[in-house]
């Protein structure tokens, strides 16, 4: 801080957090040195104000057919700015020019997840997610593409062939389901013989 004039007695101290308790010292100095700081004030908070950090790393994916999960990082609470902190999901399908709105009123949460037939498997999404608190709306992050939940698989493999290698095993070949927008990513395949 900047260093006051010797016949003033009080100063304004800028650049605080909202919605935080602060503590205040003063030091006396002279041209021989600086003093012993005062006992500590009264605790003392900032008043509240709109959130102004919108939540960072927003992901998602995965889930069951028919879901879009949308993850986030939690904002700290020293970022809340407020009683009542909570989040706004946003989301459309890309491409679309509608947004649809969520809000999730648990400062611990850092998941949404939206459940509708009509989502079509491995659909990508435009995701945006926000703050509030009893002050208002604060900023919206920018805009991450997010996947609904996959199917299982609605084909099966092609070609499956079985050659006999010795006296107690048999080679089984087939050909790769190939990934596209219905099919997914396939994890693995089981074998069943009888």
């Amino acid at each position: 801080p900047e260093v006051i004039n010797g016949r003033t007695h009080k100063a304004t101290v800028v650049d605080l957090s909202p919605w935080v308790e602060y503590e205040f010292r003063v030091v006396a100095s002279n041209s021989v040195g600086i003093g012993e700081p005062s006992r500590p004030s009264a605790l003392l908070k900032t008043k509240a104000a709109v959130p102004a950090v919108a939540p960072t790393n927003i992901s998602g994916g995965g889930g069951s057919r028919s879901e879009l999960v949308i993850t986030w990082e939690p904002v700290s609470e020293e970022l809340q700015n407020g009683e009542g902190f909570g989040y706004i999901v946003v989301f459309r399908p890309l491409g679309s020019t509608t947004w649809t709105k969520a809000v999730v009123a648990s400062v611990e949460s850092s998941k949404y997840v939206y459940r509708n037939e009509s989502i079509t498997p491995l659909s990508p999404f435009e995701v945006k997610v926000g703050v509030y608190n009893n002050e208002g709306e604060g900023t919206l992050s920018s805009i991450s593409i997010v996947y609904s939940g996959e199917d299982e698989p609605q084909m099966a493999p092609a070609g499956a062939s079985a050659l006999s290698v010795s006296a107690a095993a048999v080679e089984v070949s087939w050909q790769p389901i190939p990934w596209n927008r219905h099919t997914g990513r396939v994890l693995g395949y089981e074998v069943r013989g009888w």
